[in-house]
């Protein structure tokens, strides 16, 4: 009995499920597309009326949130034989209806220009009273391998390892890499080992055999990228050699160095000690013996010229001053303040043989009176 009330159930939904609405969808394509980035795809959405749809007809596709937390976003709607596709979205300006009237069952939408952020979830919904139907479709926009870099890790010398190493900046997933050698034997050496998911070739022990041209190709589903690596395998070098070089350079620089030091250490005591000698007073060292020749020319001269400038009237006067022509000798330098000499005797007055001795010229002078008459 209640098998038979569930199956009279559901017979009778059908049937006013089918009184209700004859709208349906129509498209059977894949759910899941995926295409290159730059280039353009087609979402179909094709549909279907029937005569009891009778209220207006409304088409919206919307880019469905990622997560439940994010809110749907309307890229372009059809309503009221008007289409809207101005909504601030990341595909605006690249979304259009590929139908011009899209009442007559094509609600499908072309997306142009298409870039990586462009993958997600798109939804059809349209609707006309009391019909109500949406279709899902899954775009995955892939994007193709940049050009891959290749380069050598460790150094090129025969005995040692080295990674054959390609890599690609940008690039959907998955990747794949391959390496081949385009000269030669164009084999990959013998201790090789290829990893294609990193682009990596690791090589142990390598000889001056696996010298040559190297190819590396980057692809993925649509599309692939390669370069190009040059190998040479040379022999190592003088290891000793260059210690021995590079220890001998540096005990020149230092040697340079302390050669340098100790000169300014030199150059700087010498300063130093030249100018504590000028700044030392010495109280024992006699003055240098020019100065006695000095001395003695000078006294003369002046002699020389007072006594030619003398008259008679003064030469009294000039023979009772003391005598200054007389140079101390180096002995009376010596001599302490104790032991030092007498002034000499007063001078007797000069007669007139004496005074033409020396160089004077006697004058006369004539005798006055008391009252200042000459006699």
């Amino acid at each position: 009995m209640e098998l038979w009330t569930a199956r009279v159930c559901c017979a009778l939904l059908s049937l006013f499920a089918g009184l209700t609405s004859g709208l349906d969808i129509t498209s059977s394509g894949p759910t899941t597309i995926e295409s290159a980035s730059g280039q353009s795809v087609k979402l179909d959405c094709q549909f279907t009326l029937a005569t009891e749809d009778s209220g207006p007809l409304d088409i919206e596709w919307s880019l469905l949130a990622s997560d439940n937390q994010g809110d749907d976003q309307l890229i372009i709607m059809y309503s009221g034989d008007r289409t809207y596709e101005d909504y601030p979205t990341p595909v605006k300006g690249r979304v259009h209806f590929n139908s011009a009237d899209p009442k007559t069952g094509d609600a499908s939408i072309n997306l142009t220009g298409l870039k990586s952020s462009d993958s997600g979830t798109y939804q059809c919904k349209v609707k006309k009273a009391p019909g109500v139907r949406s279709r899902k479709m899954l775009l995955i926009v892939m994007v193709k391998p940049s050009k891959p870099r290749c380069y050598i890790e460790g150094h090129a010398y025969e005995g040692k390892d080295i990674v054959l190493r390609c890599t690609s900046n940008e690039g959907s997933k998955p990747m794949k890499y391959s390496w081949e050698k385009t000269s030669d034997s164009k084999l990959l050496p013998a201790s090789s080992v290829l990893d294609p998911v990193e682009g990596s070739v690791n090589v142990k022990n390598v000889s001056a055999s696996a010298s040559g041209i190297y190819r590396c190709v980057a692809s993925n589903r649509i599309g692939s990228d390669e370069c190009v690596l040059d190998l040479k395998v040379t022999a190592p070098p003088n290891t000793a050699g260059i210690v021995a070089g590079s220890i001998i350079a540096v005990l020149l620089i230092l040697l340079l160095i302390a050669i340098i030091l100790f000169c300014c250490c030199r150059a700087r005591h010498r300063k130093k000690y030249e100018k504590e000698i000028c700044n030392e007073i010495r109280e024992d060292v006699p003055p240098p013996k020019s100065r006695a020749s000095t001395a003695r020319s000078f006294t003369v001269a002046s002699q020389r010229s007072s006594l030619g400038s003398m008259s008679p009237s003064n030469l009294h006067e000039y023979a009772l001053k003391p005598q200054y022509d007389k140079i101390p000798s180096s002995e009376e330098y010596d001599r302490p303040p104790s032991q030092a000499p007498l002034p000499p005797p007063a001078a007797a007055k000069m007669a007139g043989p004496n005074l033409s001795r020396m160089g004077g010229i006697p004058v006369m002078v004539p005798a006055q009176a008391r009252d200042g008459s000459i006699v």
